[in-house]
């Protein structure tokens, strides 16, 4: 895997602000979408067709009080993947510890994902 590549295994995620998680995540993934979104509903793919879809649903549940599912970006540059993705609106959840090799963030909505350290092979 070459610097600034993430791969993931892939769920649907629900959001609340459907433009601004569409946005996020096509530039966090670099992914475009299969075909034209529908109102609240989108499937990113990855261009090269390597990764798993990603696909987005509007709810009006607001987020989950606990988090069940969350994504592993994976990635052999994290410094500059962390930037990266607090540039295009993630924020910061838990930096790493010295024990860990992933800092979780949270998407727009507020949904966590982890990125995480993994040498080119």
């Amino acid at each position: 895997m070459s610097a600034g590549q993430v791969r993931i295994g892939s769920i649907v995620i629900d959001c609340t602000d459907f433009p601004k998680m569409m946005a996020f995540w096509q530039g966090a993934l670099r992914y475009v979408p299969r075909e034209p979104a529908e109102p609240g509903w989108v499937v990113l793919k990855d261009p090269e067709g390597r990764g798993p879809n990603v696909s987005l649903n509007l709810t009006s549940e607001g987020p989950a009080p606990t988090y069940r599912l969350h994504l592993d970006l994976y990635t052999s540059d994290q410094p500059g993947e962390v930037e990266r993705l607090l540039r295009l609106g993630a924020r910061m959840h838990r930096p790493a510890d010295e024990k860990g090799d992933f800092v979780t963030l949270a998407d727009p909505d507020g949904n966590v994902f982890c990125v995480v350290q993994k040498e080119a092979k």
